[in-house]
């Protein structure tokens, strides 16, 4: 035992608390006194307050002498560490700081800091090409582990930290056992992967490397039955279907072709790639979690004033070097308007540059007048999909989004910005469990639970000090104004009682009017204030409502309306074209509107064209227009509003699939100004932008009573959120969709909405309901004679065969779809059904019949000029002339393919074709090919900001080293 060692107070967390001291063991006391010490050692350094340790240890229902028994156990705890210390003498390792006390880290040596440093220089040996040592490092790195973390240690805080614990123990396991199966090693490790298999069956990850060692070791038939118990597992116990990965390896084993150790995911489902058909453009989601950098923080206020306390404390919060043992959360709390989203923000961005793997940031709306809460699972899928997960690959449940969440988390640095949060349950799912990452919270409520159960930092905010009120005036209408009017700038923070919010409107409007005295703007706040109900709960001694007043007086009346229209869009943002349409103005002049909105301050430009309210702000817009707008008014409003939706999203799917059916409109549509688009990738832009107000807008339409707009708007929708992976989302729409439906009779709109949500189940593995729902769908279609409409539900019937490995049953679906579109001289419906036929021949070997469907599907695009239908085809014909070993003939159809899609504008399909180029071209053995090829893919990938850009280079690397210069993958 080395000196340091002698000297210092070593600890054992990775499994019973223990402790020695100079090679003594200590006895520690009672469970919820070691419990107090292991919360101290797991803080390393940092104080941890009081009534946070009371919280951790006792939970919500503390007993009466909590803190009192508390104390105790900290007086033992000193006694216990330093023996010979006397009494009158200061403490050097347990200290008081604060209302709270700390453990000196640097007299403490603990397994857990020897786990860290071991798994650390473990990374850094792999990244220099010595597995062998790695490997080595890791397996120490296990060694240090006596069972179960913290074992017996009582409260919600120990059992938080346990979880932790375990879930980087098992990342370092995954981590080793993957470099020794790159080693060869697959007989070694097959033991140690059976028994953690067992232990953990929904943990995909283990499953891979189960199934690769089995592959590896002659088992493939065992490997395949791993397969079909975890698919089985995950169904029955989640309601998901395996991941992408874990997909395309069981495609590789039925292939007798696994791939390297860690499989590149392809999309190998049925009816996957141009095949697909209708579902095939796949403009941007990736099938896998890329190392995707986000960077979704708001834009710091220019003009923040004040809050250096509160930056001290929020700084005092990271340590200097490294990165905390477990997440760090700081949760800012305070009553409206007081800047806890200015503070956050602009805390966000002075420490952005310390966590390299980027930041999130979500508005979680937890207080909005409007009542658009946000779920956490749209928050998580927002998240996962910024983090590069495929959105076809973000799973259903709560608690599986959660789990996939932390295990993208693992091993990353990233900030994370959780603003306006409801309470401790809105907000649970999306804390990470990785060391590393920071979650800064803001919220109207203390949330004592994320206090006691996940050891948040509380910081309430209150409204601004006289001087900082001052500096904010200062900061936005100069030094010199302020000064030359020093009491007119004290008597307008006092009426706006230093709230930040308010003082901000009103420096706004300040700002606007140079030549206004700001005694002048003193004495007209003066004037106006009354009530104080704008502000229940709050404690100011004035009102607030009447600075909104004042300010909203002053509008111009064009501007005044708007203000008023903008409280009935249901969020969570809003773009000019759709504040013109609610106003019933030209777009031109919507924008001078608008402009008049933010430069009063009421209204935030959020991102170029997009704008929200301020939900005090929302909610006095709310009122005004209760006041001064009638019913009649409102509707008309309204029903501009669901109309502009309604219309632009019907051009945007028009756009992407010019040949689909048009359903009839309602009749006497206003002008509502709808967008018009000039090609595929202007629609597929502006539906990803606005995915999320678009969801909202079916919901609120029929929650409005416009129901014929819902069911429609959700038809238009499903184009995209299908063929994007958005399935979630159009579970959503399409159930209001078929309420919609129903409340106007519309068999039509309820038989597109079972087909949707048919479609729905289907990509997300619910067997039984996909079924139910497309056979509801295909009987009302069949009662309206509605052939188009049965041949859509018998092409989702037969992807749904081909899902359940029942691909002679696809064929007869696909059949009976052809016989109708023929009867209905539908030529286009007819070529992609063909197409969807040749990759069902392709997924069950039968590749020379899917040739025969392909020249088929070819001619008839050809005939109605449909270039996207033939570039689909010729390339679904490339793959099944490159199972051929035809590789030839397999080039000569993919360079088709990538020329129309080139002259389409569609970069992203282009760059796939180029991928099954550069295959085709490795196969002939043409590697200089091979790597022009690919090496084009990946520009299309960059340029376009998609996520499978990652995969390319690593494809690249692999096979030809890194260019010159080049940056590792």
């Amino acid at each position: 035992m080395d000196a340091r060692a002698q000297e210092s107070f070593q600890v054992s967390l990775l499994g019973p608390l223990r402790a020695w001291w100079q090679e003594a063991e200590l006895p520690l006391g009672p469970p919820q006194q070691r419990a107090v010490l292991a919360l101290l050692l797991l803080r390393r350094g940092q104080a941890v307050a009081v009534e946070e340790l009371v919280d951790g240890i006792w939970g919500a229902e503390p007993p009466a002498a909590a803190v009192s028994v508390l104390r105790t156990y900290v007086s033992r705890l000193r006694k216990l560490l330093e023996p010979g210390r006397p009494a009158d003498e200061a403490p050097r390792l347990l200290v008081s700081l604060g209302d709270g006390y700390a453990l000196r880290s640097d007299a403490v040596l603990s397994d857990l800091d020897r786990f860290d440093d071991l798994v650390a220089r473990a990374g850094a040996r792999h990244a220099e090409g010595d597995d062998r040592a790695a490997v080595d490092l890791l397996r120490g790195a296990d060694e240090l582990w006596a069972g179960v973390p913290l074992a017996g240690l009582p409260g919600p805080r120990i059992e938080a930290e346990r979880r932790h614990l375990e879930e980087r123990r098992l990342a370092a396991l995954e981590t080793r056992l993957r470099i020794e199966l790159d080693l060869g090693q697959h007989a070694r490790v097959l033991p140690e992967l059976t028994a953690l298999c067992e232990a953990h069956p929904l943990r995909e990850a283990l499953c891979e490397l189960r199934i690769l060692a089995l592959y590896r070791s002659g088992r493939r038939a065992e490997a395949l039955d791993v397969y079909a118990r975890t698919r089985r597992v995950l169904v029955e116990e989640l309601g998901i279907e395996p991941g992408p990965s874990l997909r395309a390896l069981h495609a590789g084993l039925l292939a007798d072709d696994p791939g390297p150790a860690r499989p590149v995911p392809q999309d190998t489902s049925a009816d996957a790639g141009h095949g697909a058909g209708a579902g095939d453009d796949q403009d941007g989601p990736a099938s896998s979690v890329s190392a995707v950098r986000p960077s979704e923080l708001p834009a710091d206020l220019v003009t923040f004033a004040g809050r250096r306390a509160q930056l001290d404390w929020a700084a005092a919060l990271l340590p200097d070097r490294g990165h905390p043992p477990t997440p760090l959360l700081g949760l800012v709390s305070g009553m409206a308007g007081a800047g806890k989203t200015t503070l956050a923000v602009h805390w966000a961005h002075q420490i952005a540059h310390r966590f390299p793997d980027g930041s999130l940031y979500v508005n979680l709306r937890g207080h909005d007048p409007s009542g658009s809460r946000m779920d956490p699972r749209e928050a998580l899928e927002r998240f996962l999909v910024a983090l590069g997960v495929a959105p076809q690959a973000v799973p259903e449940g709560l608690d599986a989004q959660a789990a996939l969440y932390r295990s993208v988390l693992a091993g990353r640095r990233v900030l994370i910005v959780l603003d306006n949060v409801a309470d401790t349950e809105q907000v649970e799912p999306l804390l990470p469990a990785a060391p590393g990452c920071f979650v800064v919270v803001t919220s109207r409520s203390r949330l004592s639970g994320l206090i006691a159960r996940h050891g948040a930092h509380p910081l309430t905010l209150g409204v601004l000090s006289a001087e900082e009120s001052l500096e904010l005036l200062a900061r936005r209408l100069g030094t010199a104004r302020v000064d030359a009017e020093p009491e007119a700038a004290r008597d307008i923070v006092d009426l706006c009682a230093r709230l930040p919010l308010a003082l901000s409107i009103v420096a706004a409007r300040a700002a606007l009017h140079a030549g206004f005295r700001l005694a002048d703007i003193a004495a007209e706040l003066r004037k106006d204030h009354g009530s104080l109900d704008a502000f229940s709960g709050g404690d100011l001694g004035t009102d607030v409502r009447a600075v909104f007043s004042w300010s909203y007086q002053a509008l111009s009346p064009e501007a005044a309306c708007l203000f008023r229209r903008l409280a009935l869009h249901p969020g969570p943002d809003i773009t000019r074209a759709a504040a013109a349409a609610l106003a019933g103005v030209p777009p031109r002049r919507v924008r001078a509107l608008l402009t008049e909105l933010t430069g009063a301050s009421l209204l935030i430009e959020r991102a170029p064209g997009r704008f929200v309210f301020h939900d005090l702000l929302r909610a006095y817009a709310t009122e005004r227009t209760e006041a001064e707008d009638g019913e009649r008014v409102c509707r008309a409003a309204l029903l501009r509003l669901h109309s502009h939706f309604l219309l632009t999203t019907r051009n945007a799917a028009t756009v992407l699939d010019p040949f689909r059916e048009h359903m009839p409109l309602p009749p006497s549509l206003p002008d509502a100004a709808p967008l018009r688009f000039s090609d595929r990738a202007q629609a597929a832009a502006w539906l990803r932008t606005e995915r999320y107000v678009l969801r909202e807008i079916v919901g609120h339409a029929a929650a409005h009573g416009f129901h014929t707009h819902a069911w429609l708007t959700a038809a238009a929708l499903d184009v995209y959120f299908n063929r994007f992976g958005y399935w979630h989302d159009l579970l959503e729409i399409e159930s209001t969709a078929l309420r919609s439906a129903r409340a106007t009779g519309s068999v039509t709109g309820q038989a597109y909405a079972l087909c949707g949500l048919g479609g729905a189940h289907s990509q997300l593995g619910h067997v039984e309901q996909a079924r139910q729902n497309l056979e509801g769908a295909l009987e009302l279609f069949r009662s309206a004679d509605h052939a188009m409409g049965q041949a859509l539900v018998h092409r989702g019937l037969a992807y749904l065969s081909n899902r359940t490995d029942r691909p002679q049953a696809a064929l007869d679906h696909y059949a009976q779809a052809i016989e109708l579109y023929r009867s209905e001289g539908n030529i286009s419906g007819e070529a992609g059904v063909l197409n969807q036929v040749a990759w069902t021949y392709i997924l069950i070997g039968e590749h020379e019949k899917a040739l025969d469907r392909c020249e088929e599907a070819i001619l008839h695009c050809r005939k109605l000029g449909d270039p996207y239908g033939e570039a689909s085809t010729q390339d679904t014909l490339g793959y099944a002339l490159h199972h051929l070993a035809r590789y030839p003939e397999a080039i000569e159809r993919f360079e088709r393919s990538q020329r129309l899609f080139h002259e389409i504008g569609d970069r992203y399909l282009e760059s796939d074709v180029l991928r099954h180029l550069g295959a085709a071209h490795l196969a002939t053995g043409d590697r200089n090919a091979a790597r022009a090829a690919l090496t084009a893919a990946l520009a299309l990938l960059e340029e376009g900001g998609h996520t499978e850009a990652d995969e390319v280079r690593r494809e690249l690397q692999e096979l030809y080293g890194p260019e010159p210069g080049a940056p590792p993958a």
